[in-house]
């Protein structure tokens, strides 16, 4: 294999690399580290055993990765406030033409899952990215991680348990998504609190990421009459030249909330039954940093 076609190879699968990475890690800078990392041993290495390249690509990424956040786990740093993953640009276009495929694709890297993926060990972490948003056989999976099929199994069925007890207990239908999500911006930007409130479920969350470094909540805050005058009061005080960019995020519609053309903060809403259910708002400016290169 030449170097140009080893090149042409690697950025076929490049897209798969970082979904991979980014499941895994949550973080858009360590999942392209990750990935430029594989990138030198692909480039380095003897490829003339490789019958696979996606799958040995893969397999690289994913041990890198573990290696990633294991060193991440180890280091114990203390998150100020609630924390979500660095915001991710999934519109998959023409790549995933079927609905099926696009829906286990967005929903495995929604905000909700990969909160809860977080609290995986980096091997439960793994299989269940590799078995349930990618669905590789678990033998497949077992070969790329050096572990027996039943381990893996095993890993897999703990993993999903977790998940399931831990993610919203709702389907979030798209259209409705967006409808609530440009009424519910109307509201706030209008200061409409009567609007925003009718908006709310009663039992709503807002779930701030600001890792201390911007204004947001230090904790989550409950209930449709705190959220909602919290919400108001923050759209009262308001932002200097402001402008919103609607984006496909973590799978789901967002709003990306733009002062003076730098990005201040992310939004995005899970809801069900015509209401809010939670508000997810990013304002930590290090997880805003790669939205500020898009066109």
């Amino acid at each position: 294999m030449t170097a140009d076609s080893a090149t042409d190879v690697f950025e076929a699968h490049r897209p798969v690399l970082l979904g991979v990475a980014y499941r895994m890690l949550g973080r858009v800078a360590d999942a392209e580290d990750v990935v430029q990392d594989a990138w030198l041993r692909w480039s380095g290495g003897d490829r003339s055993g490789v019958r696979d390249p996606r799958g040995y690509l893969v397999r690289v990424t994913t041990r890198l990765a573990i290696d990633r956040l294991r060193q991440i786990k180890a280091r114990g740093e203390t998150y100020v406030g609630p924390w979500l993953p660095e915001p991710y640009v999934t519109d998959f276009g023409d790549a995933v033409p079927d609905t099926a495929e696009r829906a286990v694709l967005a929903d495995s890297v929604s905000l909700a899952v990969l909160v809860v993926l977080e609290s995986l060990s980096p091997l439960e972490r793994a299989v269940f990215v590799l078995r349930e948003a990618f669905g590789y056989p678990y033998a497949d999976i077992a070969v790329m991680l050096d572990r027996g099929e039943p381990a893996v199994r095993q890993l897999a069925g703990r993993a999903r348990r977790h998940v399931e007890e831990g993610r919203p207990r709702y389907d979030v239908d798209p259209a409705q998504r967006r409808d609530l999500t440009e009424r519910f911006l109307a509201a706030a930007t209008e200061g409409d609190l009567e609007g925003l409130l009718e908006l709310l479920a009663p039992e709503v969350r807002l779930v701030g990421d600001s890792g201390g470094k911007s204004r947001a909540p230090l904790r989550v805050l409950e209930g449709a009459d705190h959220v909602g005058r919290f919400l108001f009061g923050t759209a009262r005080k308001g932002l200097p030249d402001v402008s919103f960019r609607f984006l496909e995020l973590n799978g789901g519609v967002a709003v990306l909330v733009l002062s003076g053309g730098k990005p201040d903060s992310v939004f995005q809403l899970d809801v069900a039954d015509g209401r809010v259910r939670t508000v997810y708002v990013i304002r930590n400016p290090d997880k805003l940093y790669s939205l500020a290169a898009l066109p």
